[in-house]
């Protein structure tokens, strides 16, 4: 009985875990097609994001590279559009110097240039999103939310 009892405990556990992950082609998923940009006439990369992402200048968002969890911050383009031109391992690096550009690293490994198209797939509106090249199907894991309190909390430290 204790055999069975733990066995269905760990099956219970898994299934929860299963739930909590979600694949790119999910009617739940809402994609855009973007277009892989560079700032200005530099080399450096840039998204800009579709209107309606509930994103604002200064929010880092959590990004999935086909999978691989990054942070972004939404940054303004030389348009004033809101883009995104780098991704760290770290909240606290997003937007910073201080890292390897994860975003820049998984477009060279991909081969993807200046103009090619992404998906850009909305996981959690105004928090976290994915992407991957056109065509590919991944399985997302999204992050719960930050509690809106302690998000307001920390932006007023920031300033």
């Amino acid at each position: 009985m204790t055999a069975v009892t733990s066995l269905s405990t760990n099956c219970s556990t898994t299934s929860e875990r299963v739930t909590d992950r979600i694949p790119s082609d999910h009617q739940t998923i809402e994609s855009h097609r973007v277009h892989l940009s560079t700032v200005g006439r530099t080399r450096r990369y840039q998204l800009s994001l579709p209107d309606g992402l509930d994103c604002a200048i200064g929010d880092v968002a959590v990004l999935s590279l086909e999978g691989e969890t990054v942070y972004a911050e939404v940054t303004a383009g030389l348009d004033g559009e809101a883009t995104v031109q780098s991704a760290a391992r770290t909240r606290g690096a997003a937007g910073t110097q201080d890292s390897e550009n994860e975003l820049h690293s998984w477009l060279d490994s991909h081969e993807i240039e200046k103009g090619d198209a992404l998906v850009l797939d909305v996981l959690r509106t105004g928090y976290a999103y994915g992407l991957r090249r056109p065509g590919e199907r991944v399985v997302y894991s999204p992050p719960d939310a930050p509690d809106s309190s302690l998000a307001s909390i920390a932006k007023d430290l920031d300033g």
